[in-house]
């Protein structure tokens, strides 16, 4: 089932989610509808908070990224051919490498897109849809993803990582996503 994106403005988007267990009632089914709706959304990767749920869960899919690469660009990262992968109750243990930028968007604040730096290598630990405990580095776009959609479990968003200034001239687009006033072509729910 595909689920409305939770927009900008909305109060679960700025709240720490809590871990979840292995008895978290229909994980699966939820997990299935994250995956529908992310595909839906044209992201690669969701959120729980971004479907109205404050817990500790993602899902990832960086190997979207280089399907839609021409060849020459497959070689611009070192992660190929990416992830598809659920974290759940994820905590990030170290980032490694240069920051380095790229142009970021979110389906929780459509229609912006901005340079944000991140650094290079994440190391995460979590579960994955079976419960079976990971521990593992990421790099290049995969270690991207995962850092965004991580922020999202931790109430972050990428426009928090731009300069004041940058996020002043931003300040008309996003109070327009908050109160609705953007069209998008999946469903969302607005906070006012």
């Amino acid at each position: 089932m595909i689920l409305p994106i939770v927009a900008y403005g909305a109060d679960i988007l700025r709240k720490v989610s809590g871990a979840i267990t292995p008895d978290y009632p229909n994980l699966a089914k939820l997990l299935d509808d994250m995956w529908e709706t992310m595909y839906a959304s044209n992201g690669v990767g969701l959120a729980a908070p971004q479907i109205n749920k404050d817990i500790r869960l993602f899902v990832v899919d960086s190997a979207q990224v280089f399907e839609n690469l021409e060849e020459d660009e497959k070689e611009t990262y070192s992660d190929a051919p990416g992830i598809k992968e659920a974290f759940i109750n994820a905590q990030i243990i170290s980032f490694a490498g240069e920051e380095w930028p790229y142009n970021e968007g979110c389906l929780s604040i459509p229609k912006v897109r901005e340079d944000v730096y991140r650094p290079a290598e994440v190391t995460v630990e979590y579960m994955d849809a079976n419960f079976n405990q990971h521990r593992k580095t990421f790099n290049g776009i995969t270690a991207r993803v995962i850092q965004h959609e991580y922020d999202h479990i931790e109430g972050k968003l990428f426009i928090d990582y731009l300069k004041p200034l940058k996020r002043k001239l931003l300040k008309g687009k996003l109070d327009d996503i908050a109160k609705g006033k953007i069209r998008v072509d999946y469903k969302m729910t607005f906070a006012k």
